[in-house]
């Protein structure tokens, strides 16, 4: 198997390839060797552990293509030869008293060229506006959420040539002022205007909440660019670096006319009035729901998680993880002070130390395999170096374990490089086990590594197959000999119940042979002959069982054979048509995510740039393209074309991913938005949560929208996915 080594600042990066019964101090080696990073400068950390030399990669439970940090320990200064410029770099880490600082810095006035001082801009306060007057009462913009609030002006302040203000916001306690240009700046807003006097093309300062349109939202300038019937709007929100264009708005309270500043010269009576604060303040969303922002309720969302109280503001921790807050004195045990730590985290969300290991520490044995044990059972031949023990990442989610027949998306043709590939991609879900199958239903697919004996023989379109058991493999002994007769129970019943013909415990043979169960047959390349592919696992297509029978062998013992012929219309892999239907569908050997290329250069020869250039059928073209509200994300996977069919397919599950279930859309829901979602998992957002929203976007559908399958695109997806829809159900 292989791992992947990353240092903590992810600059470096490499891939080891490793045995699971390898010592940790055997991986440094291997990182030396890769990374010039020597063994006792090495600090490896794996799912929170530090690992130790004396243990295994298998100890740790690292599996493939995981990700080990590595921190790289920084030598001994003082083991090195002194330069000026380190001397002063230990002098600032370690000086503590004032003297030692001076040092320092004179030292560093040293060893550093001068550089050209710059002046600061002085600052004049007290300064004169043509537009403000201290103590006005103004709207300010929040710059991060691109949101105006109310604010009063406390300070007016000249750099240079440019006016600046010292504001504050008017409701908020603990708001401290702060310095804005005068572009964050303008006169209170007074004027209301109805929807029905609104223009095209005029801007105007509107409540709106993103995240809940029906609730009150924060106040936004917003340009109008239609005005509905039902008084709702299109227009566009303006925000600090960008346009959020919207549709179907409907502002929450009053809209309000923007203030445009007036010179002091020319200020009447009235607009003085306006400019002191009334004292009220425009509603906006809440900080806290629980409460609404009541001063006199108790809340533990806003409060002490604890008491609910609010008092003792400077007594609160926030916890870093949950964001919570707790009273010194409500924490068990109590704290007296405020913990000098960076970061703090409350009992619930705080770290079980006794499952991190500390450097020097022991690793903790599990109840299945305890580590001195397996110290003492360890076995001489080197069990974790091959792949088969790697067990698999991902789940084929797309069909169920029990999907008879092709699995949608894999092609005739398609090859992998190990065979866990072939159980993530659901076609054989057994990692070592040659039949996969239920013993009452039938065998699912089958992988053909080997001819069994002199009887056994391969014509491509046919072959004959030898049953599982009769071996004794205890012990891990994988190539152990025939010891027993096979039985007719298991996977070798399963198999037999794909033919066509009544289950006979003494054998049977189909009258209809294409009227069997259908088998997924997967080559390897363990076979040698013609027919094989010359790496890895290849998907050959549907047999089906002609018959099945018992035999001895040499030895007298009972083993249960298989003949199984090819029904499938799609031509064979190994074929002059089947070759130039692989290079035109672009299949080529496929290797886990992260395997290096190179790596395996030595055992494979360079290929042929082949022509990945793939076609859509007609059909399946028109349906397509009758698939307007799809058009764009349909222009984007017809791009993937160009290099091959599976491609294609591949661009098309991530276009067509919900958001929701993370798996290809089923029945889907085009939203208005262009987004797609699985009818279920829509109907299930809609009655569990009560969002009336897209999952992706936001996009409010409002509580009468009605849910409907997009059929168009549902007919393209069960004809890219032949019965994906059954194994969602």
């Amino acid at each position: 198997m292989y791992v992947r080594v990353r240092t903590v600042d992810g600059k470096e990066e490499t891939l080891i390839s490793i045995s699971k019964t390898a010592t940790i101090g055997d991986l440094k080696h291997e990182i030396e060797k890769e990374m010039h990073v020597k063994t006792d400068l090495q600090r490896l950390f794996f799912g929170g552990k530090q690992l130790e030399d004396c243990y295994t990669i298998y100890d740790y439970n690292i599996k493939l293509n995981d990700v080990i940090q590595l921190l790289k320990r920084i030598t001994d200064i003082e083991n090195e030869p002194t330069t000026s410029s380190k001397i002063v770099e230990k002098q600032k880490k370690t000086s503590k008293s004032k003297l030692q600082k001076k040092l320092v810095e004179e030292q560093v006035i040293k060893e550093q060229p001068l550089k050209k001082q710059v002046t600061p801009k002085k600052v004049e306060e007290n300064a004169e506006s043509l537009y403000y007057k201290v103590n006005d009462a103004i709207d300010c913009l929040d710059k991060e959420h691109s949101v105006w609030f109310e604010a009063t002006i406390q300070k007016i302040l000249k750099e240079g040539e440019e006016i600046l203000y010292n504001v504050l916001w008017e409701f908020d306690n603990e708001a401290i002022p702060f310095i804005v240009p005068e572009t964050y700046i303008r006169p209170r807003a007074r004027h209301k205007i109805q929807v029905s006097k609104l223009s095209i093309g005029q801007k105007v300062m509107i409540n709106y909440n993103m995240e809940e349109p029906e609730d009150i939202g924060l106040w936004y300038d917003f340009t109008v660019t239609e005005i509905k019937q039902d008084g709702k709007l299109t227009g566009i929100f303006h925000m600090e670096n960008d346009q959020l264009e919207m549709d179907n708005i409907i502002p929450k309270g009053n809209i309000y006319i923007i203030e445009k500043p007036k010179l002091l010269t020319e200020r009447t009576t009235e607009d003085e009035k306006f400019m002191i604060s009334n004292g009220t303040r425009r509603p906006v969303v809440p900080a806290c729901q629980n409460c609404m922002d009541n001063p006199r309720r108790k809340c533990s969302e806003c409060g002490c998680k604890v008491c609910a109280g609010k008092q003792n503001e400077d007594r609160i921790l926030i916890c870093d993880e949950c964001q919570y807050g707790y009273h010194l004195e409500c924490l068990k045990p109590p704290l007296v002070k405020v913990p000098e730590e960076d970061e703090w985290f409350c009992p619930e969300c705080k770290n079980d130390e006794t499952e991190i290991i500390k450097p020097g520490d022991k690793l903790k044995g599990s109840r299945k395999r305890p580590i001195e044990q397996d110290k003492k059972e360890k076995n001489k031949r080197d069990w974790g170096n091959g792949m088969a023990c790697v067990g698999a990442r991902n789940k084929c989610t797309i069909v169920p374990k029990t999907h008879r027949g092709p699995i949608p998306g894999i092609e005739v043709g398609t090859n992998w490089y190990y065979r866990f590939q072939v159980l993530e991609m659901g076609v054989h879900r057994s990692q070592i086990g040659g039949i996969h199958g239920r013993e009452n239903d039938c065998a699912y697919s089958i992988v053909v590594s080997g001819l069994y004996d002199g009887s056994d023989y391969d014509i491509g379109d046919e072959f004959q197959y030898t049953g599982s058991g009769g071996r004794d493999l205890s012990g891990n002994k994988r190539t152990a000999k025939q010891s027993k007769d096979q039985q007719l129970t298991k996977m070798n019943r399963a198999l037999a119940l794909n033919c066509n013909a009544p289950f006979n415990t003494s054998g049977a043979t189909a009258k209809n042979w294409k009227g069997g169960i259908p088998l997924r047959v997967v080559r390897s390349s363990k076979l040698g002959n013609k027919f094989a592919p010359k790496e890895g696992y290849r998907y050959d297509g549907i047999y089906k069982v002609v018959k099945y029978f018992p035999k001895k062998n040499k030895d007298g013992l009972i083993m249960w054979k298989y003949i199984i012929r090819r029904d499938d219309s799609t031509p064979a892999p190994w074929t002059e048509e089947g070759r130039a239907r692989i290079a035109s569908l672009g299949l080529e050997l496929e290797y886990p995510e992260g395997y290096k290329l190179n790596d395996i250069s030595k055992i494979q020869p360079p290929l042929k740039k082949l022509k990945k250039t793939y076609t859509l059928e007609k059909e399946l073209e028109n349906l397509i393209n009758n698939d307007k509200q799809n058009a764009k994300v349909w222009a984007d996977c017809m791009a993937a074309l160009s290099d091959g069919k599976l491609a294609f397919q591949k661009c098309v599950i991530d276009r067509f991913n919900c958001p929701c279930c993370l798996d290809i859309v089923c029945q889907p829901v085009t939203l208005p938005c262009v987004h797609n979602i699985c009818l279920t998992c829509l109907i299930q957002t809609f009655n569990s949560h009560e969002l009336y929203s897209c999952p992706t976007c936001r996009y409010y559908l409002g509580k009468e929208y009605e849910v409907l399958i997009n059929e168009k695109l549902r007919a393209i997806l069960l004809k890219l996915y032949p019965g994906y829809e059954n194994g969602r159900s």
